[in-house]
């Protein structure tokens, strides 16, 4: 992932009627569209992979795929089988179902989430029982142990996890991403795309500001190439 483009991924949180006005918008100015729930439901993964490859574009599914290993493994296959660029797993399903999930990826990238950038330090040790911080470290280790190629955190963690030797190798996608020019909505440990970067993502996700960018911004062709200026501005400075 070395050119601008292919540091944004635009996550497609909106209905299916606007999905070919986005993509075909979008598609010659970033790397990937990321497929989530929403779109999942409504439409089903192949149409909408199908939809996003007719047009140029490279799908990021966001399945999240966590279960049993052979579960997880079935669907890793069926979706390496639609060609889709990424697609991710949770680690909270454990290193035998993502080491399944790796073992049937072939040409495409698995990436492993950690915790949900939604979560708040409150919310993260009710659910797991652990600060962010350090849930995040174990299921990245977790994950490096399975062989997937990168992992999905907030930016936030990604210092912590820079500092791990062991972890360098990782890929590093971040959500949770909001130009300082968009408000942060649903997000909590959010930081702008041009930080992220800095900080060692690969790549970042952004949605709304993107999709819905605000009216001062214009349109979403106008929102990618502010985001594109950022980043590299963040990159020249290393």
């Amino acid at each position: 992932m070395n050119s601008l483009k292919d540091r944004i991924i635009v996550a497609l949180d909106v209905p299916f009627n606007r999905v070919q006005a986005l993509v075909g918008q979008l598609s010659e100015h970033v790397g990937c569209f990321k497929v989530g729930l929403q779109l999942i439901t409504a439409v089903g993964v192949p149409k909408i992979v199908e939809t996003i490859h007719n047009m140029g574009g490279k799908v990021f599914l966001d399945g999240k795929f966590c279960d049993i290993p052979n579960t997880v493994g079935e669907a890793a296959s069926a979706a390496a089988d639609l060609g889709v660029t990424i697609f991710n797993v949770h680690a909270s399903c454990g290193i035998e179902a993502m080491t399944a999930a790796v073992n049937n990826k072939r040409n495409s990238l698995v990436f492993a989430v950690t915790v949900l950038t939604s979560l708040e330090e409150s919310n993260a040790n009710l659910i797991f029982g652990a600060p962010s911080k350090a849930k995040v470290l174990q299921f990245a280790r977790d994950a490096n142990s399975a062989g997937v190629n990168g992992i999905i955190c907030s930016p936030q963690e990604l210092e912590l996890l820079g500092k791990q030797k062991e972890l360098s190798h990782l890929l590093k996608i971040t959500p949770g991403v909001r130009p300082a020019w968009a408000p942060t909505n649903d997000q909590k440990r959010v930081m702008t795309p041009g930080g992220a970067i800095a900080a060692g993502a690969i790549a970042v996700v952004v949605g709304r500001p993107i999709t819905q960018p605000p009216k001062e911004v214009g349109s979403p062709v106008d929102a990618v190439k502010l985001i594109q200026e950022e980043i590299d501005k963040a990159l020249r400075s290393e």
